[in-house]
């Protein structure tokens, strides 16, 4: 009987001469106009201190650091290496150490070192961050010359800085990962939830709920075409991906493609909650339009999620895209691995059985 209603819905697909086309319109339309279409603010950069020097003028750069209102103080360590794993679990955007002899380097009229490094899977917050920061130690360094009555300099340090799994600064590879989730979200969400509605309004729904199919059965049998549509669209981008801009997946494709597997049957779940409810094709685009505009506003796709008020940081706790954005950028680029990703995995599970069970339960099985 599966067999049979999955048949059924790529025929349906098939005879329709829009939605295959729109399919691969969008898809090349993602891949290759957004990317050039993103720009962003900077706030709220979490700064990680490694203070070597512990010395009255190290402290002064610090709270001048954090007083700027662009950087936060995430923690400190005694070494760079002691640093590092803050900025591999996200808990840290940027690594400022100052090396030990600091203050007396300065105080004999000597340059100053700094070293940066910031964490570039989002090249644009990592060059921004990095751009700032050279200006409040610049800032720094004329307030000092000034103090001690020397002629104001470029600079008294010399500023040293690395960018961390994007060393190109490259925006687009931040982007593209998190722009094929926008694509998952829209295909795997609007589709079943019109095709439902369609078949409401043509009244062909009918000849199915006259017959014994269970509830369950039919809700599987409309997820899984778009499983597989999702797959076949996924391998596209990543293939596009890595042919037009050389981007590549630093870890496993094994672990995005189970990911992926989850989300579509979150969001092609939620696309049938909605269809449930809606008794037209323009009640079940708006509704639809409206979910998914304010998770894909509120996911970190173009602002990062620390940068949002307080308020809109818990809302996100909510948002299913965040967690599959956060997965795809961080396998792509930080090459994470399946249990590093296992809190985003449980969420993602959660959110499909429940909208999954909703689905089934609110499914009117009448003529």
């Amino acid at each position: 009987m599966l067999k049979f209603l999955i048949e059924k819905e790529f025929k349906q697909l098939s005879r329709d001469k829009v939605i295959p086309r729109l399919i691969v319109m969008l898809t090349l339309l993602v891949m290759f106009v957004f990317p050039w279409a993103a720009d962003q603010e900077i706030k709220n950069v979490k700064l990680h201190v490694v203070d070597r020097d512990r010395s009255s003028l190290s402290e002064r750069l610090v709270q001048k650091v954090v007083s700027s209102g662009y950087f936060r103080l995430s923690g400190s360590s005694a070494s760079y290496d002691g640093a590092m794993p803050a900025v591999e679990r996200g808990d840290a955007d940027m690594i400022m150490e100052i090396p030990s002899g600091f203050e007396r380097d300065l105080m004999r009229g000597e340059t100053g070192r700094l070293l940066l490094a910031a964490n570039a899977v989002n090249g644009t917050k990592g060059g921004l961050a990095t751009s700032y920061m050279a200006a409040i130690v610049a800032d720094y360094s004329a307030d000092l010359r000034a103090e001690n009555g020397l002629p104001a300099l470029s600079s008294a340090f010399k500023v040293e800085s690395s960018f961390r799994f994007n060393p190109r600064l490259d925006y687009k590879v931040f982007m593209l990962p998190a722009l094929m989730v926008m694509l998952m979200t829209l295909l795997a969400g609007f589709l079943p939830a019109l095709n439902i509605v369609a078949e409401k309004e043509s009244g062909t729904i009918e000849q199915i709920n006259v017959t014994p199919v269970p509830k369950t059965l039919f809700v599987l049998a409309k997820l899984i075409p778009y499983w597989i549509i999702g797959f076949v669209v996924l391998s596209l981008c990543i293939a596009l991906a890595a042919l037009v801009y050389g981007i590549y997946p630093t870890g496993s494709l094994l672990t995005i493609y189970l990911f992926t597997m989850v989300y579509i049957w979150l969001v092609s779940g939620m696309g049938l909650v909605i269809s449930n409810y809606s008794d037209t094709i323009q009640q079940a685009m708006f509704v639809m339009f409206f979910f998914i505009m304010v998770f894909i506003l509120m996911s970190g796709l173009f602002t990062p999620v620390s940068s949002m008020p307080q308020w809109a940081q818990a809302i996100t706790a909510i948002n299913p895209l965040k967690y599959f954005m956060q997965v795809m950028r961080q396998v792509y680029l930080k090459g994470s691995g399946f249990m590093e990703l296992l809190p985003q995995f449980f969420a993602l599970c959660t959110f499909a059985v429940v909208l999954s069970v909703w689905a089934v339960v609110s499914y009117k099985k009448s003529a």
